[in-house]
Parts: C-alpha cells; sequence; structure tokens
C-alpha cells in the first residue's frame, strides 16, 4: 500500500507540473525554443531542490549542505502551491479576456465593408484579348470563427504572467510574516475550579518553533524577546522546537535560556523532536532552564501542570502516559495540561483536565491547509470546549518546510486564568 500511494504521489506531482508548463511556457510562446526548455530545467530543478532539501534535512546530510538546500528547496515548495492555484483560477479568466478582446476588435472595425469592384462580363474564351491572363479566383474571407493565433497568445502571456505575479507575491509576503516574528494574542481561560487568588494568572504559550537550517538563532532570540515583553507568569513550551539534532542546532537554541517567568518556563515534546533525538533535546532544554515534563506532574500553587510526551514517542517506548502525568492527583485542584497534539484532548478529558494547551496544527499554515488540518485534528486552532475540558491550540511560532504562512499568521498566546467563584 505504501508503494502505490507513493506512485499516486509522484504521478499526480508529475501530472501538475506537465500542466504548469504546458500553460506557463508552452502557450505563452510561438513556437519550441530557449524560453520552454528554461521552464523545464526551472520546474524540474525546483523540485530536485525541494526533494534534496526534505531529504538532507532527514537523513542529517552536513548542516552546511541543508542550509545550501534549505532556503531555495522549501521555498519553491511553496511557489509551486500558489503557482499551480493561480494557474487553475487563471482558467476561468481565458475565455473572458477572449471575450473582451472580440469585442474590442469589432468595436473598431469600419461600420460597413467597402463595395466590392463590378466584375467585367467574362468574354468568351475565343474574344478574349491576347496576352490577357484568365482572372484570378479571389480566395475566400478568412473565417470569423477561427481562432487569432495572436489573440490567444496575448491571453496566454497576461493570464501566465498575472499567475506568477500572484504566487510571487503571496509567498514573498507569507515569508516575510513569519521572518518577522510572531504576534501576542491574547485570550482569556474562565476555569471552575481557579482559587480567586489566582485570577488573572498569564501563561505565555509557544509552540512550534522549528529552529531549522533556515529559522536559527536569530528567530529564537526574537521569539524570547516577545516571551518576555509579556511579562507572563509561566512560560509552556509545546513541542516542535526543532528540526534537527542538538550538535547542528544547539547554538540556535541557546537564546531561550533567556526566558523569564515567574514560576518558570516548562517544556514538552512534540512529534518532531523524536525525529531530531528526543533524549539529547530534552537534556539540552534542561541545561538552557526548562522544566520537562516527561508524563509528569508540578504542584504550582493554585493548580496543577502536567505534561506529557507525543504520540510519536510511541514508537520509542516513549509515548504519552496519562496515568503517571495525572493519577492520584487532587481532583479538587485545576489542572492544566501541555500536550502537543490537539488529537491527545480525548485521554485529557477521561483524566478530568480543565485546560489543555496544545499545537502541532500550525492552523493550516499554508491555505488551504488548513482544510487537511481539519480532518486531521479536532481543534485546528483557538479555544474549544470538550465536555468539562477546554481546549486551546496555538498557530506556532515558526513555520516547518518552508518559512512560509498563508491565511494562518504566526502567534504566542498570552492565556490570563479567570477564576469564576
Amino acid at each position: 500500500m505504501p508503494v502505490v500511494l507513493a506512485l499516486l504521489a509522484l504521478t499526480l506531482l508529475a501530472a501538475a507540473n506537465r500542466y504548469l508548463w504546458l500553460r506557463l511556457f508552452r502557450d505563452t510562446t510561438r513556437g519550441p525554443g530557449r524560453t520552454r526548455r528554461a521552464g523545464a530545467v526551472l520546474l524540474a530543478g525546483g523540485w530536485a531542490l525541494a526533494i534534496g532539501a526534505l531529504v538532507a534535512e532527514r537523513a542529517g546530510a552536513p548542516f552546511p549542505l541543508q542550509r545550501i538546500l534549505a532556503w531555495p528547496g522549501f521555498l519553491w515548495l511553496a511557489l509551486s502551491v500558489y503557482l499551480l492555484l493561480a494557474v487553475l483560477a487563471g482558467e476561468a479568466l481565458r475565455p473572458l479576456l477572449r471575450r473582451l478582446l472580440k469585442r474590442r476588435a469589432r468595436a473598431g472595425a469600419p461600420a460597413r465593408a467597402p463595395a466590392a469592384p463590378a466584375r467585367p462580363e467574362p468574354l468568351p474564351v475565343g474574344k478574349r484579348p491576347e496576352g490577357e491572363a484568365a482572372p484570378a479566383t479571389p480566395l475566400a474571407p478568412p473565417s470569423a470563427a477561427a481562432p487569432d493565433p495572436s489573440r490567444r497568445l496575448f491571453v496566454s502571456r497576461v493570464v501566465a504572467g498575472t499567475a506568477a505575479a500572484a504566487a510571487a507575491g503571496t509567498v514573498g509576503y507569507g515569508t516575510y510574516g513569519v521572518l518577522r516574528g510572531p504576534r501576542v494574542k491574547r485570550v482569556t481561560v474562565p476555569l471552575a475550579k481557579l482559587p480567586r487568588a489566582a485570577h488573572g494568572y498569564r501563561i505565555a504559550v509557544v509552540s512550534d518553533i522549528h529552529l531549522s537550517p533556515v529559522l536559527g538563532r536569530g528567530f529564537a532570540q526574537k521569539v524570547v524577546d516577545t516571551i518576555n515583553g509579556t511579562q507572563p507568569d509561566l512560560i509552556a513550551v509545546v513541542g516542535d522546537l526543532v528540526d534537527g539534532s542538538v550538535k547542528d542546532l544547539g547554538p540556535a537554541a541557546a537564546p531561550l535560556a533567556g526566558l523569564r517567568a515567574r514560576h518558570g518556563s516548562y517544556f514538552v515534546t512534540g512529534n518532531h523532536e523524536y525525529f531530531s533525538g528526543a533524549g539529547q533535546w530534552v537534556e539540552e532544554v534542561r541545561r538552557l532552564g526548562l522544566d520537562p515534563l516527561e508524563n509528569a506532574r508540578t504542584e504550582l500553587p493554585w493548580f496543577d501542570l502536567a505534561g506529557v510526551n507525543d504520540i510519536a514517542g510511541e514508537s520509542e517506548g516513549q509515548g504519552p502516559d496519562f496515568a503517571r502525568a495525572l493519577g492520584d492527583r487532587d481532583p479538587a485542584r485545576a489542572c492544566v495540561l501541555l500536550a502537543h497534539q490537539p488529537v491527545q484532548i480525548h485521554d485529557a478529558v477521561r483524566h478530568g483536565v480543565d485546560l489543555q494547551l496544545s499545537g502541532h496544527t500550525h492552523g493550516g499554515q499554508l491555505w488551504p491547509g488548513s482544510l487537511l488540518a481539519k480532518a486531521a485534528n479536532p481543534t485546528v486552532a483557538g479555544l474549544e470546549r470538550y465536555g468539562d475540558t477546554q481546549l486551546y491550540v496555538s498557530r506556532g511560532a515558526g513555520a516547518w518546510g518552508p518559512p512560509t504562512r498563508v491565511g494562518a499568521p504566526s502567534d504566542i498566546t498570552v492565556v490570563q486564568l479567570a477564576a469564576t467563584r
């Protein structure tokens, strides 16, 4: 089955790129030549870089090579998505442009065609003057229904140029939004068991920072400065901190040592930590001053704070253990759970958690990815209630793969707890 799915994916990818080449290069040129060849090289080369970037990251290739491949490769992934969407949208524009050009051509034509000169009566063959050739048979006028090649070429160039500009602009703006750094979002969450003394308690929630060959130390420093600027009581880093090893990305994560909160900073693993050496990263974040909650719980003055490992840890025998993290606790106390994936909410409900803080979805990251995210997650972004348990899902601070977000801006959320009694 995996082989069949892989072949299907390759077939769809080849068909999509063939379609892009036809619309962007073949239909916009008068015939075979350098432009068409360059288009084929551009499309094939872009995908070679993209696949190379993905393989290099997962295979742990030398970090300088990862950095060389990452920027062009991952940006091509995003650009190809929006090129395809823009060219498909352009199909609706083509007939409208053709009609407009036809109307303009008709409006510019003379109102009445000039009268044809009278034909002289043909002379009998024997009476034609000597040396005079027989009159040529007039050519039939071109059919009005025949397509005008120059008009078709003009329409193709307008649509292709508009699609390319729209795709480049979308990816450019989405990339700027990520590199600029996440914005602060504030959410108030009432908890029935929270004592009045804890009313207004602030938890800075950050997920999916995704330090990588693209997002490095400078990006980590922006995240730290933004979090510290909110002056939180507690900081919760809910997984997917990195895409790479401690050896390669340890220097990029170093600014996390500067996180400041009255009751400390806590960390739980995400699925990407298990692609990057989760055990080493747990030790590294501990060295940086964060407190990893590996299926563990700590009792804060006014509520319990618990954390569970990500589901991806099951392949290494380190999956989530809710009984270990939440067993034997006082059910009269409010409980806040850090769990990377929203799908863990169902276990949280069974264990009487009041509030689960998650990430993982990126809010879809690249529209229309939000539609796929909705199919795989109970909540894609924001606050929702499941029985007596509330779930808050952050869109995340960084980005995986393309350093680009479209329709899902990055955020760091300050969750303010509110007492209801």
